[in-house]
């Protein structure tokens, strides 16, 4: 008799613990809390192994590239004197910029309500949103698509924090958040199954060497949408190393194995175009 109460606390511990276990491992406990079926439960642990935040990046210095496709040229206010495919490279705009990305103005300036119209994804899939910057469109791609995953990659740990931060306030559970290297998203092969850009594209320091990568992190199949200034129209008022032509985005991004698709000009600003990995 003097044993049965650690044998009730024993039981009472066990009970418990098979509990805490079924309750976390059950899908339906996981849809109770977001409030829906999520088809991509079962994948979040593969993509947080995947998108471990190394604030090390930062300091990382890629490789002399074995290609002759980049010259040095004169160097403009605005650009960085390196040159790819006759185009000047522009300045990355850093994160003190985060209020100018979440800026109020920015519906009726470039319509992006319109944009996340344009960007669909079926249930399960991978985006992968390129220069992610403050989490403007990860977060909002997200919320539209709940069923699907982004990951949000971007190469400084001021806007990783951001975004993480912002998430966590919107208690949204299917984004990823990733520090990518100048050179290279760090995504696995045929892991996406589409990449996003927006007005981030013309700011890469080694733009053959990303689009690279993203072509090797894409399926087969898979999409890349290229959102743009429209340099092709003196109207948009963005300075001109952060506009990039039509012609100019087919060329590189052909020399990177994408195919040009579409292209999309119902926005006030952008161009809207859609390549494919063949």
């Amino acid at each position: 008799m003097k044993k049965f109460p650690l044998i009730v606390i024993l039981l009472t511990i066990s009970g418990f613990t098979y509990w805490a276990f079924t309750k976390r491992a059950s899908p339906s406990g996981d849809d109770r809390e977001i409030g829906i079926k999520n088809d991509i439960e079962d994948n979040s642990e593969y993509w947080e192994s995947v998108t471990t935040a190394d604030q090390t990046l930062v300091e990382y210095q890629p490789p002399n590239p074995e290609h002759d496709f980049y010259s040095d040229g004169p160097k403009t206010r605005d650009g960085i004197g390196k040159y790819y495919q006759g185009r000047e490279i522009a300045y990355v705009m850093g994160h003190p910029a985060i209020n100018w990305l979440e800026r109020r103005e920015r519906e009726q300036e470039e319509a992006p309500t319109k944009a996340l119209d344009l960007i669909k994804l079926a249930p399960g899939e991978v985006l992968a949103d390129i220069g992610a910057g403050s989490g403007y469109y990860s977060l909002r791609i997200a919320m539209n698509h709940l069923n699907s995953r982004v990951v949000a990659v971007d190469i400084q740990p001021e806007m990783i924090d951001f975004l993480k931060g912002k998430a966590k306030q919107l208690d949204i559970k299917n984004v990823s958040p990733h520090l990518g290297k100048i050179d290279d998203i760090g995504l696995p092969a045929q892991s996406i199954d589409a990449a996003l850009m927006v007005d981030a594209y013309h700011e890469f320091s080694h733009p053959y060497e990303m689009m690279a990568s993203i072509a090797f992190a894409l399926k087969p199949g898979g999409r890349v949408l290229l959102l743009e200034y429209r340099e092709e129209d003196p109207g948009v008022p963005i300075k001109p190393l952060h506009k990039m032509s039509q012609d100019q985005a087919k060329k590189e991004m052909a020399l990177a194995g994408l195919v040009w698709d579409e292209t999309i000009n119902d926005l006030p600003w952008q161009h809207f175009m859609v390549f494919r990995k063949p």
